[in-house]
């Protein structure tokens, strides 16, 4: 069985996004106002700041119940990155007053459904079993 992936490197890197998304998104919020390029810096620092907080809680649920095969750096990352992608698509849809259940709903269902196909893919790549000439058979 594989080791788990030590938590320190996404700790740091939880801890990296959130401090420059959440403290991003108060100078953007309270000192800047609100002209495209700062509209369009809040949505790339709330996706930063939604990854990271999410990103802790990501690598626990792999931890806590780990995969067949086990899930890489990548996957955690990735999962944690739709987090923030599906925030900031909610608070920019909602400028146009347009989020609804359905729309909260169907968005969340197209992010599970891509994850779902990722995951499916890579569990589909077969790799040869490892055979040791050393153990008797």
């Amino acid at each position: 069985m594989n080791q788990p992936l030590p938590f320190k490197p996404f700790g740091i890197s939880a801890l990296l996004l959130i401090l420059l998304g959440w403290g991003g998104l108060y100078v953007v919020l309270y000192f800047f106002v609100p002209l495209a390029w700062f509209r369009w810096g809040f949505f790339a620092l709330l996706i930063l700041a939604l990854t990271g907080t999410v990103l802790p809680i990501v690598y626990f649920f792999h931890r806590r119940f780990p995969s067949e095969p086990p899930a890489e750096a990548n996957v955690i990352v990735r999962q944690a990155v739709w987090f923030g992608v599906y925030g900031a698509t909610l608070a920019w849809l909602q400028l146009g007053r347009l989020v609804t259940v359905y729309v909260i709903l169907g968005l969340a269902g197209g992010i599970l459904a891509i994850e779902y196909f990722l995951r499916l893919r890579e569990r589909a790549h077969w790799k040869p079993p490892v055979v040791s000439d050393d153990q008797p058979s």
